[in-house]
């Protein structure tokens, strides 16, 4: 009797082997373009929380069923004010505030108060002061965005400096986030992950 499970060619998996690599390369690509994407970090401007050259896993898939919220690390593409790219760049920044928050700097502690409760960030780059203060509300559908390593970000603040307190050039819409950083998984000695602080938790709704 013949066991037809054990009776294909020898030559059968060398005719197969394009598809399967096919498919692989398919599944790749489906992958990068709509649910995990990797990138770099080319400046300080998220110190210490992430460094130059570390490597992040971004989540593309989680915002098309929710908005940002308050603390998360997000990818986004860079507003044409914000960029020196013609052809766009992406920015990878910390949602400090959502729309409808009303965001005040700073309280006597030097802190950022978000809807009258302040908010403790130890994971700001020890030393960093926020050079200004300002009073704004963050327009509904958009985002206050700001690096961890304030004095080296280019982010809201800067751009509500430059655009003379223009709040949205300083904010970017929420249609243009790529996607979630939710893990530095490069070099290894660095991996973590990159949860949301508990200080957001206290922060009430506006």
């Amino acid at each position: 009797m013949i066991d037809e499970q054990t009776d294909k060619p020898r030559s059968s998996f060398w005719k197969e082997l394009p598809i399967l690599l096919g498919v692989a390369i398919l599944v790749a690509v489906l992958v990068r373009a709509f649910v995990l994407q990797t990138f770099f970090i080319p400046s300080p401007s998220m110190e210490n929380t992430l460094q130059i050259d570390d490597r992040v896993l971004v989540n593309k898939l989680v915002y098309d069923f929710r908005s940002p919220h308050r603390g998360e690390v997000i990818v986004f593409k860079a507003p044409i004010e914000w960029s020196a790219n013609p052809e766009g760049e992406d920015f990878i920044k910390r949602v400090i505030a959502v729309g409808g928050d009303h965001v005040v700097c700073c309280d006597p502690q030097e802190r950022l108060v978000i809807n009258g409760k302040s908010l403790d960030e130890p994971y700001i780059f020890p030393g960093d002061k926020t050079a200004e203060e300002f009073d704004i509300t963050v327009p509904k559908g958009r985002l206050w965005v700001m690096g961890d390593h304030r004095e080296a970000s280019g982010d809201s603040l800067e751009h509500w400096q430059q655009s003379g307190q223009d709040i949205t050039v300083a904010t970017i819409p929420e249609g243009d986030v790529v996607g979630r950083a939710f893990t530095v998984f490069w070099p290894v000695g660095r991996a973590t992950w990159l949860s949301v602080p508990k200080g957001y938790e206290a922060i009430p709704e506006p």
